[in-house]
């Protein structure tokens, strides 16, 4: 595996792969890597002549500066991982590679870059479209893998390609858990013991909630899950929406989408470390 800091140089060896018809693929993180990347690394792997992993933890989607300096880095494990899942390529670049002047454009794809995530983080999508732009423009991929959790994510990704007008195909690999349910995130290891062990509580409720929602209504559901979570002591609602997979907004009824996802964001502990999560209930039509 080769290990680039420079834009220039993996251009230039990402010129010589295309020269020969090869396939690339592109894994976006922000490092801090664990299994939930591995799988969409190796799926790229397996599905593409070369990958790209990118691990660069991005300031301009930051609205909380804290959340920035406090979000876990090993630089030396993530390369590890990488080659390890037999990706080509490790794409390591400094803040000032990226963003060499201050990137003044302003991204805004409503209604999926303003709710949830977007209504509560003033400014996050802005910047996740920045970076991801970036990358796409410095690596031409063929295809880029995106992990499910991310539900929202995904959606303004979508979006952006079609703006910015690249033929890049948008892969979504399904959440990778632990064995308790907890969805696999790099923020889980800021979490100390105690939190550890309640944080599961907000997929067990989740996936009650599936069966709950058969014989209840949206409302119903949604205070359900709200005051679920709310009584495990140490969690606390930030949001909860139960929305049109499509649109991502507020549904009414199960009978308002083909696909509709309840989003939630929760924090977690005193000193809170936030945890999103979501769960379909698609099934349930």
């Amino acid at each position: 595996m080769k290990i680039f800091k420079k834009v220039v140089d993996l251009q230039n060896e990402l010129f010589l792969v295309r020269k020969e018809g090869k396939k690339v693929g592109l894994v976006p993180t922000m490092g801090a890597l664990h299994e939930g990347h591995a799988s969409l690394i190796t799926r790229s792997v397996k599905e593409n002549d070369v990958t790209v992993v990118s691990t660069f933890l991005n300031p301009t989607q930051f609205n909380d500066k804290n959340d920035l300096e406090r979000y876990p880095r090993d630089p030396e494990a993530d390369q590890k991982l990488i080659e390890g899942c037999n990706a080509d390529y490790c794409f390591a670049p400094s803040v000032e590679e990226i963003y060499p002047t201050p990137d003044i454009r302003h991204f805004e794809f409503p209604p999926v870059t303003t709710v949830m995530e977007g209504a509560h983080r003033p400014g996050h999508f802005n910047g996740v479209c920045q970076v991801v732009s970036r990358l796409f423009y410095i690596v031409r991929p063929d295809r880029a893998y995106f992990g499910e959790k991310d539900w929202q994510q995904i959606a303004v990704v979508k979006r952006l390609v079609k703006y910015i007008g690249m033929k890049v195909q948008i892969v979504v690999c399904p959440v990778v858990r632990e064995k308790d349910g907890l969805a696999m995130s790099s923020r889980n290891a800021l979490l100390t013991a105690d939190e550890r062990k309640i944080a599961p509580k907000i997929y067990e409720v989740l996936k009650k909630s599936m069966v709950y929602a058969k014989k209840h209504t949206v409302k119903e559901t949604h205070d359900k899950v709200v005051a679920d979570i709310n009584a495990v002591d140490g969690l606390e609602v930030e949001y909860f929406s139960i929305v049109n997979g499509d649109t991502l907004l507020d549904v009414d009824t199960w009978d308002d989408g083909a696909d509709i996802a309840g989003c939630i964001a929760v924090n977690c502990g005193s000193k809170p470390i936030r945890l999103i999560d979501h769960i379909s209930y698609k099934e349930n039509k």
